[in-house]
């Protein structure tokens, strides 16, 4: 059997992390328009009993469970209990995430290896454990959700873009993995520029933001927010384009289509113009 084209998700069973809001919550209510099957976790109990209420589906189309994705023996009993109830599993989309606003040198340790644990560990559990059991379907498709901050660096986002990047070459080079073997699974890194979604109004901010950004930590997250152009739906929406089209990295949003111009044109000097910029919102 030839890398995976999975052009309908009917039937299939779906495995979303970060289920409870944003893209996670999008997708979930796409998938099971188009007749999927849905295991999803959050580790927000609320959120995901909201989203598994709006849903509307019975036990037999959908399961979800709370818990930190960057507890691993969480997400290897999850994996268990999806295929105790399903039998299978095809799709899963590796979509929590954080965020944390801090200079390098002000940043502490513990904020530095919650963020880790979960945009970047989060993604390996994810990915490691549901692996088997795509490829004994004999069919799947991985989606680690990177970030346009997975293709630049940014000033104050030195953990996040650590964690980004790490997904990026680790989801290339699983995709790569998977071309040689030929089993009829594949993966996809997803690159969204800025979604509307809570992710800024729940970061954490370190100390030393004022020192880089001019401003303090509320006014970098309402700003940073005013750059969130894309909703979850239209997020979601290209994303499972991606998938059916087998592509190897999905751009969301025109923002991301610009960063990625940037990068291209301007591999190193696009710092320099990042410089300056943050210089000039400092005035």
């Amino acid at each position: 059997m030839g890398i995976s084209n999975m052009k309908s998700f009917k039937d299939k069973v779906a495995v979303i992390t970060g289920a409870g809001s944003g893209i996670g919550r999008a997708l979930a209510g796409q998938l099971a328009a188009q007749g999927a099957k849905l295991a999803l976790s959050d580790v927000n109990e609320a959120g995901l009993r909201e989203t598994v209420e709006a849903l509307g589906l019975d036990s037999e189309r959908v399961i979800s469970k709370v818990f930190d994705v960057a507890d691993r023996n969480a997400v290897y009993t999850f994996a268990d209990e999806v295929m105790a109830h399903f039998d299978a599993a095809h799709l899963v989309i590796n979509n929590a995430g954080v965020a944390l606003g801090a200079s390098v040198e002000e940043m502490s340790y513990e904020d530095f290896e919650w963020l880790m644990g979960i945009n970047f560990w989060g993604v390996v559990y994810g990915t490691k454990a549901f692996l088997p059991h795509l490829k004994a379907a004999g069919e799947g498709h991985i989606v680690n959700v990177s970030s346009v901050f997975g293709l630049i660096g940014v000033p104050t986002q030195s953990a996040y873009n650590a964690a980004k990047f790490a997904v990026r070459g680790f989801t290339e080079s699983l995709r790569q993995e998977l071309e040689i073997e030929n089993g009829g699974v594949s993966c996809t890194t997803v690159h969204p520029g800025g979604i509307k979604t809570n992710i800024a109004r729940n970061a954490r901010m370190g100390s030393g933001m004022e020192k880089i950004t001019g401003t303090d930590a509320d006014k970098a997250r309402r700003d940073f927010e005013k750059l969130f152009r894309t909703t979850p739906e239209e997020a979601a929406r290209t994303i499972l384009k991606g998938v059916r089209a087998n592509k190897r990295r999905v751009l969301i949003g025109s923002d991301a289509l610009a960063i990625d111009g940037m990068q291209r044109l301007l591999p190193t000097s696009y710092q320099r113009l990042m410089v300056a910029g943050q210089k000039l919102m400092r005035r």
